[in-house]
């Protein structure tokens, strides 16, 4: 046994020594998180794995109520414009971080300055571009961070003016990305205001332990504004990426909720815990990106479309998986809000084309990109580390196969994954977006050219690289488009333009797969697949 592997045994026995020692006492839920957080800092997260645990002990203006939908947070009410650009937030008497110091509308001014500043390197900055000028702010094109749209009226009086109307604001408002962070807190540790020795929160948790590589600790925070009917005392948030060891530990009882499962095994929770997994359409993609950096291999379109037409998406989902997913040819999920009609939802021609004609034309595109039987393409396929991505990572290399392309597996754990990915150290890797927010832009902006940062290209979340001016300059257009149906045709020419220049690979439209226990009661499926800890209660 590796030091490595004997530490995190122990800490395991830990954990669970722990976890007797305190369900005497409180309501513990035992929550299979899944990846390892590399941060609890709202604008350094970028996965679901964070945001579960993030969510619970720091809450924004707005929140989420048991199905994911927008409800007043810190802000208890809030006014909006006549022209729908300025909006005034009201903030609730006495909220307060953890530490007493009170919650107060700079510490969201602050919140967003950081988020926007080009120093803190946040990914998901442009989730809140809609603020005036706050785009400008982070490619630092606007150094004076006063001009950002975001201002105190007083300490309870918070005012946002936006560059234009943007129907899907006061939703966006309840991601992270928008969380007030503790200025007073900041300003004296910098980023290490969130090791637990300094961190603070306003949310309904609070966190009390983090050991990375096991679990992360939180408990009920009693000057929390709704503690009266938070229910849950202690949360433990377990790492663990095995899925088939998480649903081992399920079945023994040694957790409460499973935020994954391994496919092959539902038709096996359906038959012998019947009602126990959750198995939900939601809004999101499983893709795969093409690293099209200038030099790469998949920079010539003729290869990223012999890939793309020759994965048989209508398998995965049934045979490879055996949860039902349906297969993605488009970049916008189906039934994302201010958008196109399913009628007119973007669909390749080819995609009606018989499978054996595609592997043909895609035979004959690799051979005009000098490859073949005789010259085969050795691509690495990335991947972290997971039952099912691993199998269809597996599919598709045999799919490739015909076309004279060998496929190298190569999995690691994901954060490193995406930090390889964000780095451009990848020829094919596999990526997943569940939606922030219902509107298409929320998707379409992951394949915006990257922006110039003191002469470093920040590519975001745009791991492939993809870049085309037309696609760039339809989502300026539609940012400032105020009739709504005209902004959905601009975004779905967009959506069109990217699709057709094979910018990715969209593989399948995700479904949740959650298995909770009959302990828990709160439990809603909803589209988003967020379920905050305070909305739910447990029965011994």
């Amino acid at each position: 046994m590796t030091f490595t592997t004997a530490f995190k045994a122990i800490a395991t026995a830990g954990a669970m020594a722990l976890m007797m020692s305190t369900a005497a006492s409180a309501v513990t839920l035992q929550l299979h998180n899944g990846g390892d957080p590399g941060t609890l800092d709202p604008h350094k997260a970028s996965g679901d794995w964070e945001n579960r645990v993030i969510g619970d002990y720091i809450e924004g203006l707005l929140t989420e109520n048991a199905k994911a939908e927008a409800i007043p947070g810190q802000a208890e009410s809030w006014d909006i414009s006549e022209d729908g650009t300025v909006y005034t937030f009201h903030l609730r008497d006495g909220i307060q971080w953890s530490d007493g110091e009170p919650v107060t509308a700079g510490d969201f001014v602050f919140a967003f300055q950081r988020l926007f500043n080009p120093a803190t390197a946040a990914d998901y900055a442009y989730l809140q571009f809609p603020i005036k000028n706050s785009e400008k702010i982070n490619s630092g094109e606007i150094t004076d961070f006063n001009e950002l749209g975001v201002k105190a009226i007083d300490d309870k009086t918070l005012e946002i003016t936006l560059e234009a109307p943007t129907p899907f604001f006061l939703d966006a408002l309840t991601h992270y990305t928008a969380y007030p962070v503790p200025q007073h807190l900041v300003e004296k540790f910098g980023d290490q205001w969130t090791n637990v020795s300094n961190i603070v929160g306003n949310g309904p948790y609070l966190i009390k332990e983090w050991l990375p590589g096991s679990y992360v600790r939180s408990e009920k925070n009693p000057d929390y504004y709704d503690a009266a009917n938070v229910k849950i005392d202690e949360v433990f948030y377990h790492v663990l990426e095995d899925q088939a060891a998480a649903l081992n530990r399920y079945r023994a009882g040694e957790f409460d909720i499973l935020t994954d499962f391994p496919a092959d095994q539902y038709q096996w929770l359906q038959d012998n815990m019947p009602g126990q997994a959750h198995v939900v359409p939601f809004l999101g993609v499983y893709y795969y990106v093409m690293n099209q950096e200038e030099g790469q291999v998949l920079s010539d379109v003729r290869i990223r479309e012999a890939l793309s037409t020759t994965v048989l998406r209508e398998v995965i989902g049934p045979d490879i998986l055996g949860t039902g997913e349906l297969p993605a040819y488009g970049w916008v999920p189906p039934g994302t809000n201010n958008y196109v009609a399913e009628a007119d939802a973007y669909m390749p021609e080819w995609a009606a084309t018989p499978y054996e004609e595609r592997v043909e034309h895609a035979k004959e595109l690799m051979t005009e990109a000098g490859y073949g039987p005789d010259k085969p393409l050795t691509l690495q396929l990335r991947y972290n580390t997971n039952d099912n991505h691993q199998r269809i990572a597996v599919a598709i290399a045999a799919m490739w196969e015909p076309l004279g392309v060998k496929v190298e597996l190569f999995n690691a754990e994901t954060a490193v994954h995406y930090d390889a990915l964000r780095a451009g150290d990848f020829q094919v890797g596999r990526a997943g977006w569940l939606l922030d927010y219902s509107d298409p832009s929320n998707t379409l902006d992951l394949l915006k050219t990257g922006t110039n940062q003191a002469g470093t290209m920040n590519w975001g979340n745009n791991y492939g690289r993809f870049s085309n001016e037309e696609f760039d300059g339809l989502l300026s257009q539609a940012s400032t488009e105020l009739d709504l149906d005209a902004r959905a045709k601009l975004l779905a020419q967009a959506e069109k333009i990217a699709m057709d220049d094979f910018a990715a690979i969209p593989i399948y439209w995700y479904v949740s797969k959650d298995v909770v226990s009959p302990k828990i009661s709160g439990f809603e499926e909803n589209a988003k697949n967020i379920f905050r800890t305070r909305w739910l209660s447990k029965s011994e």
